[in-house]
């Protein structure tokens, strides 16, 4: 009867693509500054050595979604092949991509594809349009869904450079003085290293906010995030 039980929960799973999030500066991988102080109160599998198909997100984005591993990866190959979404649409999926960032890069062209990156459909902005407001509405989504497994991805803004100082409330910024320039030669390492981190602890506590929405299905389906971003950043380490 367990066995049985199991086999008729759906998954619900929600997918979060970070935007230009390092490893290093995630404190559950061993960063000294405590960047992530609400997941590190969540149960996850941490997998601190990734590395990314390019270091933009027209690359690294396709290609996480793609059959090709990273030497084999093309833009000409992703477009002219489907990819993991198309899928498991295809399987019986209920696929749904939500953005705040520049685009699905080609990814979700055939999936349903809702745009987050402005107060039209983002009740959460201030002086941008902010990552948790892709959780606005989606409890109906799901419960628009009566049957069939849920696979959601959220394409945050996270981390994206240069402007660093934008991709968090003022509420999250622990680690001063920070840049708020977009032109970083004007900032000291310190200050563009502070922002930097600023713009993680506030992904910490947006994955944290998508596991709590999941832990309100628990009893309805096999629920789980994954994050994995898109690429790292560099914080002009060798003057780069």
């Amino acid at each position: 009867l367990d066995n049985l039980t199991t086999a008729l929960i759906m998954s619900g799973v929600i997918l979060a693509v970070g935007e230009s999030a390092r490893a290093d500066r995630f404190s559950i991988n061993g960063y000294p500054r405590e960047t992530n102080p609400l997941m590190k109160k969540e149960e996850f599998v941490n997998f601190p050595s990734m590395y990314a198909c390019g270091t933009s997100t027209n690359i690294a984005v396709p290609c996480m979604f793609s059959i090709f591993g990273k030497d084999e990866f093309s833009r000409r190959k992703a477009v002219s092949t489907q990819n993991v979404l198309d899928v498991l649409k295809t399987a019986g999926v209920n696929v749904l991509w939500r953005d705040n960032n520049s685009s699905s890069q080609g990814v979700a062209v055939r999936v349903p594809y809702e745009d987050y990156l402005t107060p039209p459909t983002n009740p959460v902005c201030d002086v941008e349009c902010r990552d948790v407001g892709m959780l606005a509405g989606l409890d109906g989504y799901v419960e628009s869904r009566p049957a069939g497994d849920i696979l959601i991805v959220l394409h945050s803004r996270g981390s994206h450079g240069p402007a660093y100082y934008k991709r968090y409330p003022k509420d999250f910024e622990k680690f001063t003085p920070a840049c708020n320039s977009p032109h970083l030669e004007d900032c000291s390492s310190e200050e563009i290293g502070n922002a930097y981190d600023n713009s993680i602890l506030y992904t910490d506590y947006f994955l944290s906010t998508v596991i709590q929405f999941l832990k309100k299905y628990s009893g309805r389906f096999e629920t789980a995030m994954i994050y994995m971003s898109d690429h790292g950043e560099s914080l002009g380490e060798g003057g780069v």
